[in-house]
């Protein structure tokens, strides 16, 4: 009988370790299972959303307005007299605000062809992983208005308002590959109301890439170039504005607490789609470079975490 007793006590104790191991395989499977669900986005993939002359994948986050100002001086080449191109400086003022994590919007005003300019931007797709789904790339739209104000200039004809307009619609396909590196191609269309000639086209395709490699835990350096593309919608019609080159631009972002000091070199005057992209004329190398700067400061307008918690 003792034995019995005490064969049923120990079996009794190993089914209970039994069951024990078995709850703890479970809970070990549940943990990894929600792990797995988990998604993990790709963060900073660019230091600001400009990345020097064009827009980058990111965003102003919920409730921040982003500050900027951008310069442009004159070409470096143009001697000692212009003091290298500093004695002349195109000048644009930006305000950009995130309505949400996705959305964001901006509106600016530049000294180059008087230009006002305003803009929406959407994130399409987060590069993610984890998940059911993950990302290996995000995608963002962009689509810009931009209105000239410059005099008419020949006043005595009839002139419409429409023709000072002109709208470029975009898409940006970014992947960050590591903590140091980042892409992304910037497909773009242009289009403006008003041509000089007839030759001249009112819509034009491009393609631009742009790239940034992390230097220091606060610098980087960035590529940017934008390639017209040989695509003719009318015929007769060139593809490009004639005299016209591709633009391109080389520089380093540097951040400091809430400021972020883009500074660059630049074939390009204008600092909006329709300029930079359509309208560069200075050969980058024959040495019709800018020396530029853009500067970001941050604002927190609404706190948009507090709202989430209650």
């Amino acid at each position: 009988m003792k034995k019995f007793i005490l064969y049923t006590f120990l079996f009794s104790i190993s089914l209970s370790k039994a069951f024990a191991q078995d709850d703890l395989m479970k809970m070990l499977e549940d943990e990894t299972k929600n792990d797995k669900k988990k998604k993990d986005y790709a963060t900073a993939t660019f230091k600001t959303t400009r990345l020097m002359n064009g827009h980058t994948i990111e965003n102003a986050a919920a409730g921040v307005l982003d500050f900027k100002v951008s310069h442009r001086f004159g070409m470096i080449n143009s001697g000692s007299y212009q003091l290298f191109g500093l004695d002349q400086a195109s000048m644009r003022m930006g305000l950009d605000y995130g309505i949400s994590d996705r959305l964001m919007v901006g509106v600016g005003r530049s000294t180059f062809q008087k230009q006002y300019d305003a803009f929406g931007k959407f994130k399409i797709l987060r590069q993610s992983t984890g998940g059911r789904r993950s990302s290996p790339i995000s995608v963002s739209a962009v689509s810009t208005v931009m209105l000239k104000t410059l005099k008419w200039e020949d006043p005595k004809i009839k002139n419409y308002y429409t023709s000072r307009l002109s709208y470029a619609h975009q898409l940006i396909i970014a992947r960050k590959f590591s903590e140091g590196v980042s892409f992304q191609l910037m497909p773009s269309f242009i289009h403006t109301n008003l041509a000089k000639t007839s030759t001249e086209p009112n819509d034009i395709f491009a393609l631009g890439a742009g790239g940034r490699i992390k230097l220091t835990k606060r610098l980087s350096f960035n590529v940017e170039y934008y390639h017209v593309l040989p695509i003719s919608l009318v015929e007769g019609e060139d593809y490009m504005i004639t005299g016209t080159k591709n633009s391109l631009a080389i520089g380093f972002d540097i951040e400091t607490g809430g400021h972020v000091f883009q500074l660059h070199f630049t074939n390009s005057t204008g600092m909006t789609e329709k300029n930079f992209i359509t309208e560069t004329t200075g050969d980058f190398f024959k040495g019709d470079i800018h020396f530029g700067f853009n500067i970001s400061r941050v604002f927190t307008i609404k706190n948009m975490n507090k709202k989430k918690k209650k």
